[in-house]
């Protein structure tokens, strides 16, 4: 059985903020369940690791919790987040610009490594 799970939110447009729920909490359900848990955010969903970005959005509109105390608490169950380098120039942002829950930056090679080598891992894509 994996013992890793890893959650590549790629197609995940912060513009539509009902989209973020479901893969923020599957990966807090996921590491609930005692799994290696890690989101790397990548392409448009990149934006979410930027500070001051996920503060300003909600899953639901009136919602008194947004995207960033979804990420905090997944990051509290032990959730790690990872930026994907191109992210950095497409967005204009530095390390120093990254949310503090954001565990590192990962390449393309990364990605591909983790599940094509690891037997241990299971993916899910955003």
């Amino acid at each position: 059985m994996a013992k890793k799970l890893l959650i590549v939110m790629a197609n995940t447009d912060p513009h539509n903020h009902e989209e973020l729920g479901a893969p923020i909490f599957q990966a807090s359900v996921a590491a609930a369940m005692e799994y290696e848990v890690e989101v790397v955010c990548t392409a448009t969903a990149g934006r979410l690791l930027k500070k001051g970005v996920a503060e300003k959005l909600f899953v639901k509109e009136g919602s008194g919790k947004s995207v960033y105390d979804f990420i905090k608490d997944a990051h509290d169950a032990g959730v790690k987040f990872l930026c994907c380098s191109p992210n950095l120039d497409l967005f204009d942002m530095t390390k120093d610009d990254l949310i503090p829950e954001c565990s590192g930056i990962v390449g393309g090679a990364y990605l591909i490594e983790e599940i094509m080598e690891n037997e241990d891992c299971k993916v899910l894509t955003y």
